[in-house]
């Protein structure tokens, strides 16, 4: 067999452990949220945020010292072993009664989520510098493992329901667990094992790529292009259903229309940071997060303000008073009166209505400038669903992307530590999932708006674009100053 295709084999295996993995990792998305709404667990919001966080924040936390071994020991090791304890803690769900058992399982399955940093460092060693981008793009199609738990997950658990109301959820993380076994097995059997041979062996020298800044600046980017995406992807269903009053079917299929394509478009992320670079590649992804953040920040709001009002031409006595006119002293004024729309829900820029309200009684005397009929402008914004969705989509598009990029970034500087290294930008990655929706939540109360999430996300897109831009300048000017002399002198 050639070295490419037993490449392929592992990329197969690796891409297929991942997919199954990020379903499992988010199983509690759809799982606690079923529990709650049928009232088979009593747990309160923050119980049920909580729930819905651990994993997220365990696949994480884990991501560094899980890219170590695989490192040191070889992908097919870790990674068997990974998907065959991970299954343990979801057979092992049935039997858990009360939130701290839930939560203690929670965070021991929620370790699949390191499968990330294991695949990184076990799917570069098999592939030349100018095939990574490639294939760690198609590795990291298994991001579309969240938009499989979501489409899958409801229907099986209306299924297992339908016999036994109270105990037939039991069976879903049974089914989950039982596939991590047969990939585990499908890995004992079809992987072959590579270590990275440049790999140092004392922890000080391991652990001295995350003394570099530029392994902190790759996890700010990583943190906003996956990070983020974990976080809207929750953040999405009770937004679509409190702004735009959709139903929980209609709102879950929305926010797969964003979590699907973003996971898909990263091998074609991987070519495009193959072919262009990937600093070329996180200019456009930060560029277009700016701009369609920015786009998606305006909220669905009405506003009235002071408009044109009707003044008195003279001093006199209002005669007469009817809906669209005042008569003072034989000289009439028109009244603009208020116009019913009945399309401004589906309107995709704001509208504006302008009328009158007369202020005045007739018989009353008046003088000359006196206000006859205050001046209303009203503002309606209605934030048009299907112009929301799309924005939703490219945003997700581009970090999918940008999610590529910043792992073709890692074999180029760091080849002998990508596990290491992916494991730590895969951990500040992870954290941005488990806090996003926490700090949205925060700006939602303070703030009262469901597109603060949006605003929070224009600054750190900016934040990342003026970190990446201040470096280049600053490595354009050590290592060409003439050049950069020249420039600011003729400019």
């Amino acid at each position: 067999m050639s070295n490419l295709s037993q490449s392929h084999k592992i990329l197969f295996l690796n891409t297929l452990a991942f997919t199954i993995c990020f379903a499992c990792w988010t199983l509690n998305g759809v799982l606690v949220t079923y529990l709650v709404d049928k009232g088979i667990f009593n747990w309160t919001v923050v119980e049920t945020g909580w729930l819905l966080g651990i994993p997220i924040l365990s696949g994480s936390i884990f991501r560094l010292p899980i890219g170590i071994l695989t490192d040191k020991y070889g992908g097919k090791i870790v990674f068997s072993i990974l998907l065959l304890l991970c299954s343990v803690p979801l057979f092992l769900l049935p039997f858990a009664g009360s939130f701290w058992s839930f939560a203690v399982l929670s965070f021991f399955f929620g370790l699949v989520g390191t499968s990330f940093a294991v695949g990184i460092g076990y799917t570069s060693i098999w592939y030349p510098k100018e095939w990574q981008g490639r294939a760690l793009g198609i590795f990291g199609m298994g991001n579309a493992g969240a938009a499989i738990t979501t489409f899958v997950a409801p229907t099986l658990l209306n299924h297992l329901s339908e016999k036994d109301p109270v105990n037939g959820w039991k069976m879903l993380p049974v089914i989950y667990g039982a596939t991590l076994v047969i990939i585990g097995i499908l890995f004992v059997v079809f992987a072959k094992n590579k270590t990275n041979q440049g790999v140092s062996k004392t922890m000080n020298e391991l652990m001295s790529p995350l003394k570099n800044i530029r392994v902190w600046r790759f996890g700010a980017y990583y943190f906003l292009v996956f990070g983020f995406f974990v976080a809207y992807s929750q953040w999405l269903l009770p937004n679509f259903m409190n702004v735009y009053h959709t139903t929980l079917v209609m709102g879950g299929m929305f926010a797969t229309m964003f979590s699907l394509p973003s996971g898909i478009i990263r091998a074609f992320g991987g070519y495009l940071s193959d072919k262009f670079g990937a600093r070329k590649v996180m200019y456009w992804v930060l560029g277009s997060s700016i701009v369609i953040s920015f786009l998606l920040m305006f909220p669905k709001m009405e506003i009235f303000t002071a408009g044109p009002g009707v003044l008195s031409s003279a001093n006199g006595v209002v005669t007469t008073i009817s809906a669209n006119e005042i008569t003072v002293n034989g000289k009439t004024h028109k009244i603009n009166e208020k116009q019913i729309s009945n399309n401004d829900d589906t309107a995709i820029f704001p509208v504006k209505n302008s009328w009158q309200e007369i202020v005045v009684k007739q018989n009353q005397e008046v003088k000359k400038k006196e206000l006859l009929a205050q001046g209303v402008t009203q503002i309606k914004f209605s934030a048009n669903l299907w112009v929301y969705v799309v924005l939703v989509i490219l945003i997700g598009i581009s970090w999918g992307i940008g999610k590529a990029a910043v792992y073709k970034y890692i074999p180029e500087y760091f080849p002998n530590e990508v596990g290491v290294v992916g494991g730590m930008v895969g951990l500040i990655g992870g954290l941005g999932g488990f806090v996003g929706p926490i700090i949205f939540g925060y700006l939602l109360n303070y703030t009262g708006l469901w597109t603060s999430s949006c605003i929070f996300i224009f600054v750190v897109s900016v934040l990342c674009l003026l970190w990446m831009h201040r470096t280049i300048i600053n490595v354009m000017r050590t290592k060409s100053p003439n050049f950069t002399r020249d420039i600011e002198h003729n400019h």
